[in-house]
């Protein structure tokens, strides 16, 4: 009881806002790259860059802020707890929210039809159009293909 005591107050790490867009798409991000089974290096390298170059992160809070995400996606019973806060940001940041799933998709040169599944529901639920989805699927794998290419 008394270790349980003092990790509670010697905690460093101011805790974080559980209704902050960010974490919400870091919880996403983290379960779609688990969604088939596995996470490697590419989905993580990708989540990171993702919502360091989104979000303006450093490293430090950027890892943070996954450690929380990991949490807090492993506490979820369902997507709406990290989807309800999305949908009342503006359209631009609820595609760019896509983008960085499709992102998270093709970072290991695969897409599963789990992860394809996901990024679909995710869309409907923020709103963002199954025409908007499939364009940016497409320039994501391109993407992904042209640096594979390039390799």
């Amino acid at each position: 009881m008394f270790e349980a005591l003092t990790r509670l107050f010697g905690r460093t790490e101011a805790p974080v806002d559980v209704d902050d867009p960010k974490l919400s798409v870091a919880a996403l991000l983290v379960h779609l790259a688990a969604v088939d089974g596995s996470i490697g290096e590419g989905e993580r390298r990708a989540i990171r860059t993702a919502l360091m170059d989104h979000y303006a992160l450093d490293e430090t809070s950027v890892d943070k802020l996954i450690r929380e995400a990991a949490r807090q996606d492993a506490e979820a019973v369902d997507f709406y707890k990290f989807t309800s806060g999305l949908t009342r940001l503006e359209m631009e940041d609820r595609i760019e929210v896509i983008r960085m799933m499709w992102t998270v998709v093709f970072a290991d040169n695969k897409n599963h039809e789990l992860e394809d599944n996901m990024v679909w529901r995710i869309a409907e639920l923020i709103g963002v159009s199954s025409r908007d989805r499939t364009i940016l699927r497409n320039q994501v794998r391109g993407a992904a293909e042209e640096t594979v290419e390039d390799q």
